[in-house]
């Protein structure tokens, strides 16, 4: 493309109409141009999150129009996954045609309706028209001789950079150079330590550092150096005056900010991350867009000024009569036949009911058809009573919908009852292990830890664990710094080459007792001690937020848990709390199948925190007068629900009362069975795992242990729906391990709080993870990370493809699909079921605006179960 391509037409400005827009103003402007991207952890602390947060005031539909125009993405399921879902029976076709008809109801063409009912039904199809009658002669001149069909099209809310539009000689978009360019200098400011040489002045900013080095970078011209050699000192000056220069008007200025962000937004959500972390970086997105748009800048100046006109949006007759042709049965004669009026409305159908429209109708089809068989199977279960006998022991699992098939199997074998709640268990802190001065939130990433719990020991056993993982840790840092020696990585191989052969032919033949050995040698070298955790508020200037809770924040946190819980009454002698975590080897998406809520934290040590508290004497006392009586025999434990194995492994178990023994005993009776039957139904959904083999339990180890392995388990893929009610609401059914479950008495709550909490906490992360396994089976291109067998670690923040791609933000292929051609992840919109009457949804809908977006814009689907058992699709 050369200098006379198309601009749009907020591209086109005069001089009198060019940025002037100050510092401030300009801050704001970036601030609100962030809205179409999403902050981006690292890939060690993965955090699920929907890439359209930022633009839920806009309804589904609109954003998925806008994507389509602005950077050409489909958000709606592509035609193949369609039709695989349907071969799978999981569309019930009525639903599609009453969608149809509400269509073409809201819809005024002078056609007849039985005419256009015929046409839409084929196009609902899918199948792609014939190539022979779009290139035939005969449809060529039925074309030529047709009248042009003018439509408006759509408005954008961001505009694309100029340099999208502008090639050099070599035909490349000066965009994709662009774009090299930022992600080199990306790479280098970013890096975590994993570069031999760390790029110099990066204490001064982005900006300041890319300001400096950008004079001497071989991999621009002279001339290009020489434009930079003056620049501003300053990133808001320089990116005011790169607007400027590029003549973009100031009404304009957040639409270019947010078509330049969206260009890389791996790297740009990066940058906003790091911006939220520290006031230190606190403008580090505006640095990022002043290093892009002066770049841009430098790349277009020989082609300013631009002064090129945007023609009038055209669209293609051809394949519009083609699918009246071969959809709509209509000759080449009766159309030859019609009046252009006639012509007209025949054209502005097709074009009205594109493919886009008609798979939206399909996924809404999909979605109804889920929402009417959970609801089936939810109402077959109101009124039926059971002969519930008292509980031996409380089991809280997180949400995870990984938790549901485990619960389901845990309560066939016993008198045991199990509790949904969010995963941190009300407890919102950062963690730290033994030993270490850093700490990790182990929480939601929405919120803020307000605590920290140390794990502690005594003295001389934290003296002797320190100095053997002193060196540990030397032995590690020792191996990275001779590979990144010039002299000694030419030696390296010599010393660490047999060990290295052994660990990799071990590995490989037999990874599960290759993984079981080094992990017990590791353990057994460092021989970590027993410990306890600084629960008690100390005072400690060395920390940011307070070490330990206070008294009255100790019984707060276990109030308001147990109430969230739906447990305050009927105590069974053992209380398990049990977090959940996960096991693979050789995955850079590790930290993705732990909590996806907590970035990247397992639930174990959370579950420790609570457990301790609410087994304190001086918080049951306290509650006890309250109305929440704890039974003295009541023990609480902690353990860990280990998803890629379904085993229970336990964290805290404290002296045992005897009906607690007892429970604790008949768990560790049961839990082979459990876990054996859990393994069983959920291997058989891999599409590597062969029901030949008769140990589940060790053939998930193997998949745990096995470096080459690309899908240790699923993950939360197939996740559709999130029920908000007592167990009794689903207890018993099988929900394929597709649903997060939180418990919720309403008769518990009548002022409506702990509803608002759950929707606005659970239920939102709850959305995001949805909406992320949505965007990377739809768009893997532009949401998703690609093949993991491909995919390129770097800067130790994330993964590319190749060594030049944006920063990935989704999930990886084998996370979502089955094969190259079979989507496994069913991109179904989340669907809340609450357990409520009618009016406690209408409080929370009136009393919560943004969750009222939502719902009305598309973005989550809402359902209730009132008392009667009766089902209600808001």
């Amino acid at each position: 493309m050369s200098a006379t391509s198309v601009l749009t037409k907020e591209d086109v400005t005069k001089k009198n109409t060019t940025t002037d827009v100050q510092g401030n103003d300009m801050n704001d402007l970036v601030e609100a141009a962030s809205r179409v991207i999403t902050p981006l952890s690292p890939i060690s602390m993965f955090a699920a999150r929907s890439p359209w947060a930022g633009l839920e005031k806009q309804s589904f539909e609109q954003v998925a129009d806008w994507l389509k125009s602005i950077r050409d993405v489909d958000i709606y399921p592509s035609a193949s996954i369609i039709h695989s879902a349907k071969e799978r029976d999981e569309i019930d076709e009525s639903f599609l045609q009453l969608g149809l008809q509400r269509w073409l109801d809201s819809h005024s063409f002078h056609i007849p309706r039985k005419t256009a009912e015929h046409f839409c039904r084929e196009a609902l199809k899918l199948n792609t028209l014939p190539s022979s009658l779009l290139a035939s002669p005969e449809l060529n001149k039925l074309v030529e001789e047709t009248s042009g069909l003018n439509t408006e099209g759509i408005e954008n809310f961001s505009m694309q950079p100029i340099s999208a539009l502008i090639g050099n000689q070599d035909g490349e978009s000066l965009v994709n150079i662009l774009d090299h360019h930022v992600i080199k200098w990306c790479k280098l400011y970013l890096d975590d330590s994993e570069a031999g040489w760390t790029m110099p002045n990066r204490e001064e900013g982005f900006y300041r550092a890319w300001r400096r080095l950008i004079q001497y970078d071989p991999a621009l011209s002279k001339n290009q150096r020489k434009r930079l050699k003056d620049w501003p000192q300053d990133a808001q000056t320089a990116l005011i005056g790169a607007l400027s220069a590029l003549e973009i008007p100031e009404s304009k200025v957040q639409n270019y900010l947010e078509g330049h962000l969206l260009s890389l937004p791996g790297w740009a959500g990066m940058m906003l991350w790091r911006s939220q972390q520290s006031s230190h970086e606190h403008a580090l997105l505006t640095e990022y867009l002043a290093v892009r748009i002066s770049m841009e800048w430098v790349l277009l100046k020989p082609y300013l000024p631009l002064s090129i006109q945007r023609p009038k949006k055209e669209v293609s007759i051809a394949p519009l009569l083609a699918s009246w042709i071969h959809w709509g049965d209509l000759s080449i004669e009766e159309w030859s036949q019609m009046s252009v009026s006639e012509q007209n409305e025949f054209l502005s159908l097709a074009y009205r009911f594109d493919e886009r429209l008609r798979r939206k109708l399909w996924l809404e089809a999909w979605e109804q058809t889920h929402t009417k068989r959970l609801s089936q199977k939810i109402i077959s279960k109101q009124g039926v009573t059971n002969d519930k006998k008292a509980a031996l022991a409380q089991l809280a699992f997180c949400i995870d919908v990984r938790s549901e098939p485990f619960r389901r199997q845990l309560e066939k074998e016993g008198p045991f009852e199990t509790i949904g709640v969010a995963g941190f268990f009300g407890v919102p802190i950062a963690t730290s292990d033994l030993g270490s001065n850093h700490s990790h939130p182990s929480l939601p990433i929405i919120q803020k830890p307000q605590h920290q719990i140390k794990e502690l020991t005594g003295e001389n056993e934290l003296e002797s664990y320190l100095q053997r993982k002193q060196v540990d840790n030397s032995l590690s840092y020792t191996f990275k710094i001779m590979k990144q020696n010039v002299l000694s990585s030419l030696l390296l191989p010599e010393l660490s080459g047999p060990w290295l052969s052994l660990q990799m032919v071990t590995r490989s033949f037999v990874p599960t007792k290759a993984g079981r050995f080094i992990r017990n040698l590791r353990k057994t070298w460092l021989r970590k001690p027993d410990t306890g955790l600084s629960i008690n508020h100390v005072y400690d200037t060395d920390t940011e937020i307070p070490v330990g809770f206070s008294k009255e924040e100790k019984i707060n946190y276990v109030r308001q848990t147990l109430k969230m819980m739906g447990l305050t009454e009927n105590f069974a002698p053992l209380v398990v709390i049990c977090g959940h975590g996960s096991q693979s080897t050789n995955n850079p998406y590790a930290a993705s199948l732990e909590c996806g809520a907590c970035g990247g934290a397992a639930g174990g040590f959370n579950a420790r925190v609570l457990a301790t508290l609410c087994n304190l004497p001086e918080v049951r006392e306290v509650l006890s007068t309250e109305g929440i009586t704890i039974p003295k025999d009541t023990v609480f434990a902690a353990a860990e629900h280990k998803t890629t194995v379904d085993e229970l492994q336990w964290i805290y178990v404290p002296e045992l009362s005897e009906p607690a023994q007892e429970a604790f005993n008949r768990i560790e009776a049961i839990m082979p069975k459990v876990s054996h039957n859990a393994n069983t139904e959920r291997l058989a959904q891999l599409p590597n795992f062969k029901s030949t083999f008769k140990n589940p339990t060790a053939e998930a180890h193997r998949f745990a242990e096995d470096w080459s392995e690309i899908r240790p388990e699923w993950g939360l893929a197939r996740n559709a729906s999130f029920i908000i009610g007592q167990r009794e609401l689903t207890q018993g059914s099988d929900l394929e391990g597709r649903a997060f479950l939180h418990n919720y008495n309403w008769k518990q709550d009548e002022s409506g709080d702990v509803l608002a909490n759950i929707i606005a906490g659970p239920g939102t992360v709850a959305q995001w993870i949805n909406l992320q396994y949505y965007a990377s089976t739809v768009a893997p291109h532009y949401y998703g990370s690609g093949n993991k067998a491909t995919q390129t670690v770097t800067a130790g923040l994330g993964v590319m493809q190749g060594n030049a791609s944006d920063l990935l933000s989704g999930l990886p292929w084998q996370s979502v699909m089955k094969s190259d051609d079979e989507a496994y992840h069913s991109p179904l919109r989340l669907l809340i079921v609450i357990q409520a009457p009618r009016k406690h949804i209408k409080r929370l809908l009136n009393n919560d605006s943004a969750f009222r977006e939502k719902v009305q814009n598309g973005w989550v689907r809402l359902a209730s179960v009132d008392s009667e058992g009766r089902w209600e699709n808001w």
